[in-house]
């Protein structure tokens, strides 16, 4: 398989939450393989310019609810404007991600992403990790075992700093072939892309 995508993302992403299954039906429709790669969104907002959703003037703020509502009634997801609990640190999600085998990397990334945005539960909590590794056909004490250990925080600071290089600014990042492309909303051209191999 020659078509590689790298997927950088953070799972407290609304938009990365929207574009997750299309994403894995574009790809699989392509014959293309995902690279996930769970970056810490805050330390890249350092170097790019962005800022926490807190810090963002209020008009970007209220419009960021208009277009979250568009697209949850467009595509049909269940998808909670205001939910309980975000912002949530990320940090330890993302090394549990990392810490699973890699081919449950995208199926963990997904059941994270609806943890916050559909069911109302915590991320930034270590029950609930735990918890969602087992849901997901994973020993969940294991896996937030190795997810708090040193090689899953190195690894994750790894993806951060190379997220950083390939100048990523925001999530979701898909690149391939080199072309970045930000946003659940610019997935037709990955589709575009994929086509043209």
């Amino acid at each position: 398989m020659d078509k590689i995508i790298d997927y950088y993302f953070t799972p407290t992403s609304p938009w990365t939450y929207l574009g997750h299954e299309r994403f894995a039906a574009i790809a699989a429709k392509h014959h293309a393989q995902i690279r996930c790669k769970p970056v810490d969104m805050g330390k890249v907002f350092q170097v790019s310019g962005g800022l926490p959703l807190g810090q963002r003037a209020k008009q970007r703020q209220a419009y960021r609810l208009f277009e979250l509502q568009r697209w949850r009634d467009v595509l049909k997801l269940p998808l909670n404007l205001h939910p309980k609990f975000f912002p949530a640190p990320t940090e330890l999600a993302c090394r549990l991600i990392l810490a699973a085998p890699e081919p449950q990397h995208f199926r963990l990334a997904g059941a994270l992403l609806r943890a916050v945005w559909a069911e109302e539960r915590n991320i930034g909590d270590a029950d609930t990790l735990r918890a969602i590794g087992g849901e997901n056909g994973l020993d969940g004490m294991r896996l937030l075992a190795e997810a708090q250990g040193e090689a899953s925080a190195g690894r994750f600071a790894a993806l951060t700093a190379e997220a950083i290089e390939r100048q990523v600014f925001g999530a979701p990042t898909y690149i391939f072939r080199d072309e970045p492309f930000w946003g659940q909303d610019r997935l037709d051209f990955v589709e575009r892309a994929l086509a043209r191999g």
